[in-house]
């Protein structure tokens, strides 16, 4: 089941913030502590929810357990995040959690926060993805575009 997040799930929120960034095959971990500190990342759930322009989705297991989420969050170019490309292109996060992936969850949340996205009146949602994350895959076959290359990584768009 797919549902709108709400405040209690702001812990499980920071779990798959940490599961979203994607760290290469032979680079160093600095841990979940370390890496939800460093401000690039964390702006993406500070205070989320408290901007009216925040969206976001959780998946549900048949047992109640947190799977997966999405969220859609505003930056603008004196804060930038990965994946901006202007004040009025929302960016994207998703992540399920390892066990479950591959099970179609991750698309099932993505099409979720399109719709609203859509019904809330955005023309195009981005993201930044490694170019080595299984995930690309997903994004590209959802329609995303590439539009930039910032290191190893590239910038996405969906035009809605």
């Amino acid at each position: 089941m797919i549902r709108p997040t709400k405040q209690s799930d702001n812990p499980f929120l920071w779990d798959m913030l940490y599961e979203m960034v994607y760290i290469p095959e032979g680079e160093v971990n600095p841990g979940r502590e370390v890496l939800l500190k460093i401000p690039i990342i964390s702006k993406y759930l500070d205070e989320f929810g408290l901007r009216s322009s925040d969206i976001g989705f959780v998946a549900e297991s048949e047992s109640n357990q947190l799977v997966g989420a999405a969220w859609l969050r505003l930056f603008d170019d004196s804060n930038k995040g990965y994946g901006y490309i202007s004040d009025d292109i929302p960016e994207l996060c998703i992540a399920v959690i390892e066990e479950e992936r591959g099970k179609g969850i991750g698309g099932e949340l993505l099409n979720k926060l399109i719709d609203k996205a859509i019904s809330d009146g955005y023309q195009s949602i981005s993201l930044s993805v490694d170019y080595r994350n299984n995930a690309a895959r997903l994004y590209l076959r959802m329609g995303f575009k590439k539009t930039g290359i910032l290191d190893d990584s590239w910038i996405m768009r969906l035009d809605l």
